[in-house]
């Protein structure tokens, strides 16, 4: 149990003192978002179930940005750096955050270590939280954007059974779909059914990230968010059109 939320234990956590937490979580996550907005760094809180492919999400978007944005993360765990130096291994600028028993990050531990942590310099400041479908999405960090990445392993279930955090998401990445060929049993319309019955707008898109497929995507959204420094491709790629797979269409 998180010594922090309760996980929903009201009899451990009253409602009023747990409102006095998030109320504190989300004064310090305002001032979190001022310093990001005014640097021009976008921070997006990624978040999902341990192996959903956080990590693999990371050290793919390092490969394929190929030194054209300068990528730093705040790896969350419960015991160990081990994210945070496959990160590092990547070319990503990275601090592991580990929490002990708490099973999210909050404001607080984000702002602790961002004055440890060169997060300036940064183009996207990644949030990697801590592998869990309920308490971070209760969370706001001070993030621009919420990212779930969702595993086609996990089965299409999980957004119906985790709806708040589905609900909080900008954007759901259903990734490790090359293994969709061996999971007779599921279909991408299955996952993309499930996330439109929770997202208000509902964003998939579909990554095998071991294998580079659906990154171009993914790098377009990103390029596409505020509080962003313009980048040397983006003058590049501004008069070629971006297509985006969201829900079984192409948007251009």
């Amino acid at each position: 149990m998180c010594d922090t939320c309760g996980c929903g234990d009201t009899h451990l956590v009253p409602v009023e003192v747990q409102d006095k937490v998030l109320a504190h979580n989300d004064r310090l996550a305002a001032h979190n978002r001022e310093h990001f907005q005014e640097c021009g760094v976008l921070a997006v809180n990624l978040m999902g179930s341990p192996g959903s492919g956080k990590t693999a999400i990371l050290e793919a978007t390092a490969h394929a940005f190929r030194g054209t944005r300068k990528l730093m993360a705040l790896a969350g765990d419960l015991a160990t750096d081990y994210d945070a130096r496959r990160l590092e291994a990547a070319g990503i600028t990275a601090l592991s955050i580990t929490t002990g028993s708490a099973c999210h990050l909050d404001a607080e531990m984000v702002h602790r270590a961002l004055h440890d942590f060169p997060w300036r310099d940064a183009d996207f400041l990644f949030v990697e939280n801590v592998g869990n479908l309920v308490c971070p999405a209760v969370y706001d960090l001070g993030q621009a954007v919420n990212v779930v990445a969702l595993s086609v392993t996990e089965g299409p279930d999980k957004p119906l059974k985790y709806p708040v955090m589905f609900r909080k998401a900008d954007l759901v990445l259903l990734t490790k779909v090359d293994l969709l060929p061996h999971l007779p049993e599921v279909s991408l319309a299955a996952f993309e059914d499930a996330v439109a019955r929770t997202m208000p707008e509902a964003r998939v898109l579909p990554l095998a990230a071991a294998k580079g497929e659906g990154l171009s995507a993914w790098l377009d959204w990103l390029e596409a968010r505020p509080y962003r420094r313009p980048a040397l491709r983006d003058s590049a790629s501004a008069s070629q059109p971006r297509l985006i797979f969201s829900g079984g269409m192409l948007d251009r």
